[in-house]
């Protein structure tokens, strides 16, 4: 087998059941790594178990689970493979991918690792400037209001240092909380409502915009955050775009990808 077709990529994504948000994210992002890697075969990976049944019920559609593609892999001769997961941070279902991939280590030449979306203050910076050039209608008297998801993994913290990043280079009126850690949505309620804007623009911070998005942020159930914002009295509009949407954020992973493989 020659040097162009020992080699891969396996992009690694938590997955979703919403096919024209995966269509608009994982899917791009997949095809942003395909463009990048023209000489290497690339394969996908979900770690979401219960998604990929619930894709294999509903639409007879089969992902493959990481220990699926590692052992397709094999199959296919493959020497040399570069992980890149799209998770968001370098927490706990990041770790079980690892370990599920190092398993294989005696099967493969090399194995290298991507970083997650945020693994540096550089990925920091180039998020946020996604995340401002998605929303350049935003006015000065609206707020951006971010869904992340949480982990109870202590790099959770990442959160936090975000939106204090957000308001120290410039972006006063970006807020990010998460669903099932800190900050939550009643720190950001009070930390709003002490902003007094005219209007609140509410989107997930996940690569997705799936069930959490759907139900947790914009759903009609008094918990949803659009509804909890109602109730403290703002005009709320919700935008179901996940972060996979935004060029800026697929070339983050991109990036993370070459230097992981050692491209310029």
């Amino acid at each position: 087998m020659n040097q162009q077709t020992d080699r891969a990529v396996l992009v690694v994504s938590f997955g979703t059941s919403y096919e024209s948000s995966r269509k608009a994210t994982i899917e791009k992002i997949e095809q942003d790594i395909t463009d990048a890697f023209k000489d290497r075969r690339i394969y996908r990976a979900w770690t979401s178990k219960f998604i990929i049944s619930l894709l294999m019920k509903r639409d007879k559609l089969h992902i493959p689970t990481v220990k699926e593609a590692m052992e397709q892999m094999i199959a296919d001769g493959i020497r040399e493979v570069t992980i890149q997961p799209t998770h968001i941070l370098d927490g706990i279902e990041n770790n079980i991918m690892k370990e599920e991939v190092l398993s294989y280590k005696g099967n493969f030449d090399k194995i290298d690792f991507g970083t997650p979306l945020l693994a540096c203050p550089e990925d920091e910076v180039q998020a946020i400037e996604a995340v401002v050039s998605e929303f350049p209608e935003l006015k000065e008297t609206e707020a951006l209001v971010l869904m992340g998801h949480g982990t109870t993994h202590q790099i959770n913290s990442v959160y936090a240092g975000l939106d204090e990043k957000f308001k120290s280079t410039g972006h006063k009126n970006i807020f990010i909380g998460t669903v099932e850690a800190d900050p939550t949505i009643q720190d950001l309620v009070r930390k709003v409502t002490a902003f007094h804007p005219s209007r609140i623009y509410v989107t997930p911070f996940m690569i997705v915009a799936g069930d959490h998005a759907h139900n947790d942020m914009a759903g009609d159930s008094p918990d949803s955050w659009v509804c909890q914002f109602e109730t403290a009295g703002f005009e709320v509009c919700p935008v179901l775009k996940g972060l996979g949407e935004y060029q800026g954020i697929r070339d983050i992973f991109v990036r993370h990808a070459r230097e992981a493989a050692l491209l310029p």
